[in-house]
């Protein structure tokens, strides 16, 4: 199989540059500054162990060219970006007849829950993945991944559920590339696991590393809340730790640990959006549909979101704003 990674950002990369150095047919895409570095350049990967520079394809978009027949779409975008990306590729034709969105499998390794219905508008196999890949992406044509002693956990299936031969390909391809990847009936309860985990991300981004705990505590108990309000499942804290177990924890890199989340590297790279609205602003639109009350989420949403229209630093929300956003406990 050939694939073809939409988004060489942290997990994109990290992701391409393990299936190219395991002997995988691999195109990148990117764009800006950071396609222009990895064409001259290559792509680098630096771990906890060492550092792999990838040199192959990277382009920015479909060409004219028909798709090869076997070529795997890994969706690695922020979730904003969704539509934009599967708008791009869904109608790139493919060897034999058909289109991209027709014929060939698309992997959404991506945070969020909302990806998967939205691809299924245009693609008409799509794969959910639940990623659990602490990686950064600051700096045209490099990316760190932290992971260790593996780079990264990937569950794989079907969406809306099962799995098929295709999710046991891939899971086999990213083995061998160094990954942890269970193929799962039901990955999407894995993926809303995932979910609750990164409520706290916006948190993390507003404040920095002296985040309020209780915050963090509050928009996941939100969570929780709304999602068995809505008899959606999602695995308990105690099921994720033993799937986790050891084997995806993360190590300095060049003597740094990890800068922060996704959503903290959106600030910091002042990209103008976040994934917030994917993330506690899934739970926010999940309770108002309910009638489930969400007033922390509702605060980080709208406090990322300023930070990112204003292109602030990360880390640089005032405190004392936080008090006419949510109430604090006593």
């Amino acid at each position: 199989m050939r694939y073809l990674i939409i988004g060489a950002g942290a997990v994109g990369g990290t992701i391409g540059v393990l299936l190219g150095e395991a002997g995988r047919d691999v195109t990148l895409v990117a764009r800006g500054e950071h396609l222009a570095a990895i064409r001259r350049q290559g792509l680098t990967l630096r771990t906890p162990d060492r550092a792999v520079t990838w040199h192959g394809p990277a382009v920015d978009g479909p060409g004219t060219a028909p798709l090869p027949a076997d070529t795997v779409l890994v969706l690695t975008v922020k979730s904003q970006h969704t539509w934009a990306a599967l708008d791009a590729w869904a109608d790139a034709p493919v060897a034999g007849g058909g289109t991209a969105g027709e014929r060939l499998p698309l992997f959404t390794a991506q945070n969020g829950v909302a990806n998967e219905p939205t691809a299924l508008r245009l693609f008409a196999h799509v794969h959910p993945v639940c990623v659990w890949l602490p990686a950064t992406h600051l700096d045209p044509g490099v990316v760190i991944a932290s992971g260790h002693p593996y780079p990264g956990m990937l569950h794989l299936g079907r969406y809306p559920a099962g799995a098929d031969e295709v999710d046991a390909a891939v899971s086999a391809d990213l083995t061998a590339a160094g990954f942890v990847a269970p193929v799962r009936d039901d990955v999407m309860r894995w993926k809303y696991g995932k979910l609750l985990n990164n409520l706290g991300n916006g948190v993390q981004a507003l404040f920095g590393a002296d985040h309020p705990r209780w915050l963090v505590d509050r928009v996941r108990a939100e969570g929780v809340a709304v999602l068995a309000a809505a008899g959606i499942a999602h695995p308990s804290d105690d099921e994720e730790r033993a799937e986790r177990g050891d084997r995806v924890g993360t190590r300095p890199v060049d003597g740094q640990p990890r800068s922060g989340s996704s959503t903290w590297q959106s600030l910091a790279r002042a990209a103008g959006s976040t994934e917030a609205d994917h993330l506690n602003g899934e739970i926010v639109q999940l309770g108002r549909r309910l009638g489930v009350p969400t007033p922390a989420n509702s605060a980080v949403q709208v406090a990322v979101r300023r930070l990112a229209r204003d292109r602030l630093p990360a880390g640089t929300f005032p405190p004392a704003e936080l008090d006419h956003l949510v109430e604090r406990p006593d």
